[in-house]
């Protein structure tokens, strides 16, 4: 989902070059009045300080939720529904679980806590108990990207990038309100050039994403529970777990 989203991105990205150098066309080309030229870069500033103003709103919601623990239940539609569950318990503890449709067990299980990242893996045909590796700092940073997508800083960055983006290339970031699975959301809603379809990515009133419909996907992502007392289970190993450590070459450092 997340690099369906990021491809939206690079396609204002694009756009953006192109329109900044038109913007310097404008500026240095011959028979134009200096109040053209002023009027033209004005419109730019204009719909970059909109859209700015418009993003700042809805990050600093996102910004404001992220040292608050809770935990949080989504579910994405399409061919290959997936059921994702994301915990934080600040300053240290972070569950995440992906379990896809009609799977008996989590297909990504990674724990944070204050001993360092583990990825575990439940009782199998060959194993009778859960199995669980420590993470070395390379291993925890390819992990790490697949929650980052259900972080602030990933949103936040994106956002701001995109509206800066968007400015120069002319189109405008609005704001929209929708109700999913009893949750009411504050959205940002924005087209890419050269991209059919909105865009929407929404946060719920505790500051936590919300909703993410990217438009030129079928599938959506919408959160289904949430709890701001996250149980202290959660961020600890299995009971009975069986602990690795990452051999030379595996992610260790």
């Amino acid at each position: 989902m997340n690099s369906s989203i990021d491809r939206v991105a690079t396609g204002v990205g694009l756009r953006r070059v192109g329109a900044v150098a038109a913007v310097c066309a404008v500026l240095g080309g011959a028979g134009l009045t200096g109040c053209s030229v002023v009027k033209a870069v004005k419109s730019v500033e204009q719909r970059v300080e909109g859209n700015k103003s418009t993003i700042d709103a809805f990050t600093n919601k996102m910004t404001s939720g992220a040292a608050s623990p809770f935990e949080a239940t989504y579910v994405t539609t399409g061919t290959s529904p997936t059921t994702v569950l994301y915990a934080v318990q600040p300053p240290t503890g972070l569950t995440f679980q992906e379990t896809p449709s009609g799977s008996s067990s989590t297909s990504v299980n990674i724990v944070v806590d204050s001993s360092g990242e583990y990825t575990c893996t439940p009782p199998g045909s060959s194993s009778s108990g859960w199995s669980c590796e420590k993470l070395g700092t390379a291993g925890a940073a390819t992990q790490n990207k697949l929650f980052d997508f259900y972080t602030p800083s990933h949103w936040t960055a994106f956002l701001k990038d995109f509206s800066l983006a968007a400015g120069f290339a002319g189109d405008k970031v609005t704001q929209s309100t929708m109700s999913v699975n009893g949750f009411a959301l504050q959205c940002v809603d924005f087209n890419a050039p050269g991209i059919p379809g909105t865009s929407t990515i929404c946060t719920t009133a505790q500051g936590i994403l919300g909703y993410v419909k990217v438009a030129t996907d079928s599938t959506t992502f919408a959160i289904k529970s949430y709890s701001s007392s996250p149980a202290a289970s959660l961020f600890q190993l299995p009971p009975g777990a069986k602990v690795t450590t990452p051999s030379s070459g595996s992610g260790a450092t």
